[in-house]
């Protein structure tokens, strides 16, 4: 089976914060976690694609950039997006369907925001998708913490589907990279 890590704005500011943000939930963790899926990824033979946000730190410098304490792979890809939606006017879509991509795991940051919309375009694209359960994070909302979104996602993700694909969630410890979809169908 053909499939791809994806990891989704794993930047340096998103992550860290700046004057106007506070960091993610559990930042720490959540960089160990894309760094134990990344070394299993390597150990599987199976691509890491990163998706950047235009917005963050303004698309330039340092904060831009993918996190430094993450172990990026040199023969990563690379893909800038302007819109929440990691598919939307990148060529993420092509590239997965070029690479006859069958699963996305899925990973990174925030999670009510372009984790939703990745796990959900993915599903309706035609991919299975599992959702690293502790391996995406983002910040509170006026209404919410960070750790009730969190949770909130897990919980609705998990069996979101669209007919014949869907998402599941597992978390980073687990063989992410030996989908399960076909016992639930």
């Amino acid at each position: 089976m053909n499939q791809t890590l994806l990891i989704i704005d794993a930047q340096q500011e998103l992550m860290d914060g700046n004057h106007e943000e506070s960091a993610v939930l559990n930042k720490e963790q959540l960089i160990t976690n894309i760094n134990l899926v990344i070394e299993k990824a390597k150990q599987d033979n199976v691509p890491v694609v990163f998706i950047r946000d235009l917005d963050v730190a303004e698309g330039k410098g340092k904060g831009f950039q993918i996190h430094d304490k993450i172990n990026v792979p040199s023969d990563k890809e690379v893909f800038d997006k302007s819109a929440t939606n990691s598919f939307y006017g990148t060529g993420l879509l092509n590239h997965l369907k070029d690479q006859n991509i069958e699963h996305v795991v899925i990973m990174g940051c925030k999670t009510q925001h372009c984790i939703d919309s990745a796990v959900r375009t993915a599903t309706i694209s035609g991919f299975d998708v599992t959702l690293v359960g502790d391996g995406h994070s983002t910040t509170d909302s006026d209404t919410l913490s960070a750790e009730q979104i969190i949770k909130h996602h897990n919980e609705t993700l998990h069996g979101h589907y669209n007919v014949e694909h869907f998402s599941i969630v597992r978390n980073a410890v687990e063989d992410l990279f030996h989908p399960t979809h076909d016992t639930f169908r």
